[in-house]
């Protein structure tokens, strides 16, 4: 994909992402109706576009291709996982709050934002990979993500690793792998479901944006730091050692992509319940969110024209 194909829909989501942060501040969307918003969201539309991608039939990647991604989104979140422990060490973040770290560094936004973007400026076959990034990050932070969280106080639950999105995507990968078709009318009906992703969380995300506490975000060293590690060198190391590896280029720039998100709403969510402080986690959503724009625009539009 050229680069300014990426440009150009960078700059829509970058509209998108403005007029969720209007209506913000105009009063129009408030906590009660993003509340609302993100459960649809998450819980149909998202859900909905990951098997409208699949059932689109634009896909050419093979059942060999997926057990590739299979074992690379494994090998990229057993990474992950360890990174997680050595950059708030890096950072000198204080003990009792180096698992916010550990959290942000592992469980960026491959779902809420990385869907939408990926359908946005990658080929179709990359989808796949994209998919099941989002069947380990269920896996993982139901488990691992919790129990970090929490100090290893709170156990592990399985029950809610299988949230819509996470049985729709594995539901997509069964479908992609029998090669299953659905009757027209209800192909279409999920794809219009899909179709309303792109909008309403960029929507959702710019008044997350604008309700936030963005200053101290921006005057905190750490966070900078951690954008510089997390979303800007992960990424350019895992492509050139990809391509080391003759991995599939277009497999390549949807795990690099990845790699590019945020920090992921999860475990603020997830804090929130269990009554941590979340002004670390929230101020780093923010910033984090709002440079990612950028630096996934130039990350991407250097990746593919390597590619």
């Amino acid at each position: 994909m050229s680069t300014l194909v990426i440009l150009q829909q960078m700059a829509v989501i970058c509209i998108l992402v403005s007029i969720g942060f209007y209506l913000c501040k105009k009063g129009t969307v408030d906590d009660l109706t993003s509340k609302k918003i993100s459960a649809i969201v998450m819980d149909i539309c998202n859900p909905a576009l990951i098997l409208a991608s699949i059932l689109s039939g634009n896909i050419t990647a093979d059942r060999h291709d997926l057990l590739i991604s299979i074992v690379l989104s494994m090998g990229f979140y057993i990474f992950l996982v360890g990174l997680g422990f050595v950059i708030p060490r890096i950072l000198g973040v204080a003990p009792d709050k180096r698992r916010f770290y550990n959290l942000m560094t592992v469980y960026t936004n491959v779902g809420f934002i990385g869907i939408p973007v990926a359908r946005a400026i990658l080929p179709e076959n990359a989808i796949l990979n994209v998919i099941v990034c989002n069947v380990m990050y269920s896996l993982l932070f139901y488990t691992h993500g919790v129990t970090v969280l929490s100090g290893g106080k709170e156990k592990m639950s399985i029950k809610k690793v299988f949230s819509p999105g996470t049985i729709m995507a594995v539901l997509a990968l069964v479908v992609f792998w029998f090669d299953i078709t659905l009757p027209p009318v209800a192909a279409n009906c999920i794809s219009f479901i899909g179709n309303a992703t792109v909008f309403l969380s960029m929507t959702l995300l710019g008044a997350a944006i604008a309700r936030s506490d963005f200053m101290k975000g921006v005057r905190d060293i750490k966070v900078w730091i951690y954008i510089g590690v997390r979303m800007i060198t992960v990424p350019f190391v895992m492509f050139f050692l990809l391509r080391a590896l003759n991995v599939d280029p277009v497999t390549i720039l949807a795990l690099c992509l990845m790699a590019c998100m945020p920090v992921g709403n999860l475990p603020l969510i997830q804090a929130e319940k269990t009554g941590e402080d979340t002004s670390i986690l929230s101020s780093a959503i923010a910033v984090s969110t709002a440079v990612s724009i950028l630096t996934i625009t130039l990350a991407m539009s250097f990746f593919s024209a390597l590619s």
